[in-house]
């Protein structure tokens, strides 16, 4: 795959959309969790948050509201860490106030979005995430009507395993072929729940179900991701969940998706 070789995005190997079909199914705990897998397996990485109404990625990376700074190529992403290995821009940083909503018209998002795209200074980036919002709106269209001067390599689409989310998610397959955006395939969240004393794995909902839409529609199944408690505090606390729990079943999940991306990716 050639480098995207223009602007902000012109030391970006790759950029990948993460989409969800219906809001509560994790899609930005999946983010987070593949920009961190991706960050230990050695990879530098960014994550675009243009999720406008609900930026939960700055607590999850328990970033706060860090002042957001220029430089000439403009705004100066965020980094998690002193090796610049991870990297954030949120719209949860230009807000005044955190608790505030946000109340815009079309045309407003649509700009910042587009700023968002076209103004962030990456830099070197292995991969760039892109955490939308749920449903197909505006602000897709949006982020592919920009990202698409450049480039997009595919979208990852979450699911949780019940038939009301396979849904969703297969409209949003739908609006992925109608919009050109090749499928890098599908992850099934919320796969189970891990007892925090025994490690057993029940399956309070249902499960298969990110599997099965996988084998209807032709796309890669990546594979699932259960609801585990110690996942679910360290994203409270914004804590690195790999590093705190590196021999874990959950974060073998992580790594295995992660891994099974970046194959994808590389052999594109």
């Amino acid at each position: 795959m050639e480098e995207i070789n223009d602007g902000n995005l012109g030391q970006v190997r790759h950029v990948v959309l993460v989409l969800s079909g219906k809001g509560g199914v994790g899609k930005s705990t999946i983010t987070t969790e593949l920009a961190l897998a991706l960050k230990h397996a050695g990879k530098k990485v960014g994550i675009l948050d243009v999720d406008l109404c609900g930026p939960s990625i700055p607590r999850m990376l328990s970033m706060g509201r860090p002042d957001v700074h220029q430089c000439d190529s403009g705004w100066v992403p965020v980094y998690t860490d002193t090796q610049k290995s991870l990297a954030l821009m949120s719209i949860g940083f230009l807000l005044e106030d955190p608790d505030e909503a946000v109340v815009w018209r079309g045309p407003k998002k649509t700009a910042l979005i587009g700023q968002f795209v076209s103004d962030v200074a990456w830099g070197e980036l292995d991969v760039l995430l892109v955490d939308t919002p749920p449903g197909t709106s505006d602000e897709h269209l949006a982020v592919l009507e920009n990202l698409k001067k450049h480039r997009v390599d595919g979208a990852i689409l979450v699911t949780t395993p019940q038939a009301v989310s396979t849904g969703d998610v297969r409209r949003e397959i739908t609006f992925c072929k109608k919009t050109g955006v090749r499928i890098l395939g599908i992850v099934e969240n919320m796969s189970g729940f891990v007892c925090p004393h025994c490690s057993e794995c029940s399956n309070v909902f249902s499960k298969g179900g990110g599997e099965e839409l996988a084998e209807m529609t032709g796309s890669v199944f990546l594979g699932c991701v259960p609801l585990d408690p110690l996942l679910s505090a360290s994203i409270e606390e914004g804590r690195d969940f790999a590093q705190s729990f590196p021999d874990s079943a959950t974060f073998s999940a992580i790594s295995s998706i992660s891994q099974t991306l970046l194959n994808s990716l590389q052999t594109d």
